[in-house]
């Protein structure tokens, strides 16, 4: 049987979103260019992109409900069933999966007693598998409503999502402070953060990841000696090594067998030399 037409908006809640989805629509030059945050903004309102919320973006940007069904059936951001307050991502993408991601995945589907998509009977917590987070210097990473928690273990993602189903403020790794999925869907949907302190709180990228940017810019980072393996030494500061010193692949590659005893020489020398 074909569906209804899709439930209306109460006249009250649909004057106060027609007002903010002006505002939005605005921004662009070309209407159906706010679709995007128009579905946040709907999202915001139920929780999830309802049927409802997908014929008022419809309206108000003269599109065809299978215009805006496409776009909000294509991005994973947009939910299509009620879910938690907390979408608890666990990124299972290669580098994080050999890091732990997988176990992290599965320990909290044990303990959460849900799948992937699933929410848990209190509504706190949707739990979900997701792609890269582009963190992969904290892998292993867990998202709450797109907030990092980096460096994770089954152990610290089950005290994580074990907090936010008792209500005890936790807080991500980088960026700011968490807030509900509703909240965070009317931020994405352009509109101001208005908790105090929160703007300030985002934070920036990690000491992992500013090494790389400092790497990519051509800096040389102070050289580090690793001493062949079983040789007593004392510990000393940074210093530009001797030729005869080995040095850390990660450092400076270069051809040796100074760690090797079976031969001692130092670099290698070109044949013929």
């Amino acid at each position: 049987m074909p569906q209804l037409p899709a439930p209306g908006y109460p006249d009250d809640v649909r004057a106060r979103l027609e007002t903010d989805a002006k505002a939005i629509i605005a921004r662009y030059p070309g209407s159906r260019s706010a679709l995007l945050p128009l579905l946040h903004l709907v999202q915001a309102e139920e929780g999830h992109v309802t049927r409802t919320g997908m014929q008022f973006c419809a309206d108000m940007l003269d599109l065809t409900t299978a215009e805006v069904t496409a776009v909000a059936t294509f991005y994973t951001m947009y939910r299509r069933k009620p879910s938690g307050d907390y979408q608890v991502g666990v990124c299972t993408n290669t580098l994080c999966a050999v890091m732990g991601g997988d176990a992290i995945f599965e320990t909290l589907q044990e303990h959460l007693g849900v799948g992937n998509n699933g929410t848990t009977d209190d509504g706190k917590i949707t739990l979900e598998h997701i792609e890269c987070n582009a963190a992969c210097d904290f892998a292993p990473v867990v998202m709450v409503n797109w907030e990092f928690f980096d460096n994770q273990t089954p152990d610290s993602a089950r005290r994580l999502v074990d907090d936010l189903r008792a209500g005890t403020q936790v807080s991500p790794t980088r960026g700011a402070p968490l807030c509900t999925f509703k909240e965070t869907a009317r931020i994405l949907a352009g509109f101001p953060d208005e908790r105090e302190g929160a703007v300030e709180a985002g934070g920036s990228a990690g000491p992992a990841s500013l090494i790389g940017l400092r790497l990519a810019k051509g800096e040389t980072p102070p050289a580090r000696v690793v001493h062949p393996r079983g040789e007593a030494h004392d510990t000393q500061a940074p210093h530009d090594p001797s030729p005869t010193e080995h040095l850390s692949s990660h450092d400076a590659p270069q051809d040796t067998s100074a760690s090797d005893p079976d031969h001692p020489a130092g670099p290698t020398a070109e044949e013929g030399e």
